[in-house]
């Protein structure tokens, strides 16, 4: 019941948004033609020209580096990439245009995410014989997350920047709550078991009149323990890492084309549309399997779970996922992100673990940015030296922060640290993207700027 309020939430929400678009763009016309400067160039107002600073030592590339540092680390922990922390930082405190910095923020996840990638291909999964990386899902959101990447890009050019404030704060705001419910429903079951691990050994009289004594044994074959080798070895599964590195190359190609044929041609659609099929052979491959094997093991009464999760694999949940992940790469691409804010509640939600949630989102954003890294360079749309810098920080600190967090929740036995820091990147996200964004619609209205919806084509 929780996850379908969610949903109604985030539905009527983004409507009443978007709908409240044609009476303001309806006002704004009028206005409009009052003003003859205004009805020459209403698509040239709200762009941004490059303001590249140089990469040089003063306190805002130190500030950068430290907010970069530690926004990848909890960013990649989380499974959120940190998006919409790199944005706010690169345009308020080292004064990049607001395209730019989306670019290069892009850099940066796609830098963290690699890294934590790697750290977990050295992890084992903590309770199961299986890879931390959950494959199945990875199979089954990176197809949609990468066409909903390039929806998201074509909605950012025709979309106010006031709408895309209140999307970004309706979402943020919703997601970031309900994982903070999630990670506290998580700590109180943690409390309970970790109470029960360190009750003192009882014997007890069994209803048959015998003693028994609770103790613990030892297991007659001991655990083998794997090297950090033979654990990268079994979590890699080159099958799978086959098929989702075709689905980028695919996607790649097409944005590289595209890139270079007029907007709005017959050739420019044709291959905006072939992304369609490539995202939905793959994705609908993917769901079949899963809904085979579900109803297999519900046939013989197994209640095991698919892919680590307890969704119920029907057709109307995988429908959900779709649009979710869909959802989550038109975010990405509308905000310059890599499409975690919805795909790390979203695994929560369906009931992965957090180890395992982190490790499969970031592997997924690592595909996703990627992909907006490569469209970004073709456009020139950011300074290398810049990006390589931060991604280099990104890069250790996606490694170090996995590593000091993994660490502190097996002292402390609770993975509901991830879900926390999850929540608290989101709602740091919100704020700041939120400010930024009311700050800079106010002085668009104060400017008398056109607040309605762009023409794509005259935008491109």
């Amino acid at each position: 019941m929780a996850t379908k309020g969610f949903v109604l939430y985030l539905l009527s929400g983004f409507s009443i948004a978007v709908l409240s678009v044609l009476f303001i763009q309806k006002s704004n016309n009028d206005d409009m033609n009052q003003s003859s400067n205004l009805l020459e160039s209403p698509y040239n107002l709200s762009t941004t020209e490059k303001v590249w600073p140089a990469l040089e030592l003063n306190w805002r590339l130190v500030m950068a580096t430290v907010i970069g540092f530690l926004g990848s680390a909890c960013g990649t922990v989380g499974g959120v990439g940190g998006g919409g922390i790199f944005v706010p930082m690169l345009t308020l405190i080292v004064g990049f245009d607001t395209k730019s910095a989306a670019a290069i923020s892009k850099c940066m996840i796609m830098g963290a995410s690699a890294s934590s990638v790697w750290y977990n291909l050295r992890v084992p999964h903590p309770t199961k014989e299986v890879p931390i990386i959950d494959y199945d899902l990875a199979l089954l959101f990176q197809p949609m997350l990468m066409l909903g990447i390039t929806v998201g890009v074509a909605l950012s050019v025709v979309f106010p920047y006031w709408l895309i404030t209140v999307l970004i704060i309706i979402l943020f705001l919703g997601t970031s709550s309900r994982s903070f419910y999630r990670g506290i429903e998580m700590w109180k079951e943690e409390t309970i078991l970790n109470k029960e691990l360190t009750k003192p050994q009882e014997s007890f009289v069994h209803s048959r009149g015998e003693l028994l004594i609770d103790t613990e044994y030892e297991p007659l074959v001991p655990k083998e323990e794997k090297s950090k080798l033979q654990i990268l070895c079994f979590n890699l599964r080159w099958k799978r890492l086959l098929v989702l590195a075709t689905v980028w190359v695919l996607f790649t190609v097409i944005q590289v084309i595209k890139n270079d044929v007029v907007p709005c041609t017959t050739l420019y659609w044709v291959l905006f549309c072939l992304q369609f099929p490539i995202a939905t052979l793959v994705f609908g491959y993917e769901a079949t399997k899963l809904y085979k094997e579900h109803k297999k093991r519900m046939s013989t009464g197994n209640a095991e779970t698919v892919c680590g999760a307890s969704i119920q694999w029907s057709p109307l949940n995988i429908a959900f996922c779709a649009l979710c992940g869909i959802l989550g790469g038109t975010v990405g691409g509308l905000l310059g992100s890599g499409g975690g804010f919805i795909l790390g509640p979203l695994l929560l939600e369906i009931g992965v673990i957090p180890q395992v949630a982190s490790a499969t989102a970031t592997f997924v954003m690592m595909f996703s940015s990627s992909l907006s890294v490569v469209e970004f360079y073709l456009l020139k749309r950011f300074p290398m030296p810049y990006a390589l810098y931060l991604m280099g920080v990104s890069i250790l600190a996606g490694f170090w922060g996995q590593y000091f967090v993994r660490k502190l929740i097996t002292i402390l036995r609770r993975a509901s640290l991830i879900v926390f820091i999850l929540s608290g990147v989101i709602f740091a996200s919100a704020l700041t993207m939120g400010v930024i964004g009311i700050e800079r619609s106010i002085r668009m209205i104060h400017n008398h700027e056109f607040m309605g919806f762009l023409d794509f084509c005259s935008s491109q």
